[in-house]
């Protein structure tokens, strides 16, 4: 046979018809079905999100409709839904950051974009034991709790505490309550870290209006060599946390700042979003010395 007979091709072998769709041996991506008691989040055509947990037999409502609960479960996750007035939606679970966006709150909650610098400058991790001052409305908390720590947490305000209890339990389930361990108590006091049966800290992690007041308690109930991390909106706060720090044998102290700016793309159309999240507060980083 000669070269220019191999190379023609074998009259047997079957080709595409012109315009089809070519075959492919990927499979389908698996069926990810949500579940009876799962937290889902709507989202519209206006990319307003809305998060609540499915039940048989109940009905999401909305002015535009309703859409029951029961034409959610079992469908896979990403799938188009309607309301009775055609009003449509995209099904997901929502992750923790639209949690937190969406979850009820007592007090002002960190940002998304601080509490993920804040576990890495902290370098929370599993087992680790972490002071947490104060709790707020749980956002930090649950973040460092789905990274394996064990939170004691402080909180001056009993409706703050169980608040913040109940959205760790809504996001994380009734099992992280085991792991997170809040009580009542003034940040500021001495008395507040006297209790003999508290573990020495790993970490800790200070939102205070007043944090220098409350870092030399801390101090005493931390590990040497452990880190901690203080949130603060103003550069004045910032001034005072790290002289607080050095004078309570801190070091390796810096301070950082988070900024998040979105991206429009949309095809050739490239541009930064009009608007961003811009100055949310200082995180401020320190290790306990030894000397």
């Amino acid at each position: 046979m000669t070269e220019t007979e191999s190379s023609q091709s074998d009259p047997t072998e079957v080709l595409p018809c012109a315009g089809s769709a070519p075959t492919s041996n990927i499979a389908p991506p698996a069926v990810n079905a949500l579940l009876p008691g799962e937290l889902i989040m709507l989202v519209d055509t206006k990319n307003r999100k809305y998060v609540f947990r499915l039940e048989p037999g109940d009905d999401f409502q909305t002015h535009a409709g309703r859409l029951p609960h029961d034409d959610m479960i079992g469908a896979p996750e990403g799938t188009r839904v309607s309301t009775t007035r055609g009003q449509r939606f995209r099904m997901y679970r929502p992750t923790l950051s639209d949690f937190i966006v969406a979850m009820p709150r007592g007090a002002q909650v960190i940002y998304p974009k601080d509490i993920g610098a804040i576990l890495l400058l902290a370098d929370i991790g599993p087992g680790m034991d972490v002071f947490e001052t104060g709790v707020g409305s749980g956002a930090l908390s649950m973040a460092m709790l789905r990274a394996g720590a064990v939170i004691h947490g402080l909180e001056l305000r009993e409706d703050f505490a169980s608040r913040a209890k109940k959205n760790v339990a809504t996001f994380l389930g009734p099992e992280a309550e085991s792991h997170y361990h809040v009580k009542l108590g003034d940040s500021y006091s001495a008395d507040s870290y006297n209790d003999p049966t508290s573990v020495p800290f790993d970490r800790a992690v200070l939102d205070l209006p007043e944090p220098w007041q409350a870092i030399p308690h801390v101090a005493t109930r931390m590990k040497q060599g452990a880190i901690l991390v203080s949130y603060s909106p103003s550069v004045m706060q910032v001034a005072k946390v790290t002289r607080s720090l050095e004078v309570a044998g801190f070091g390796d102290v810096s301070t950082t700042e988070v900024l998040h700016r979105g991206w429009h793309v949309a095809g050739e159309a490239v541009r930064p979003e009009h608007r961003m999240v811009g100055h949310t507060g200082f995180l401020t980083r320190a290790r306990l010395l030894t000397d």
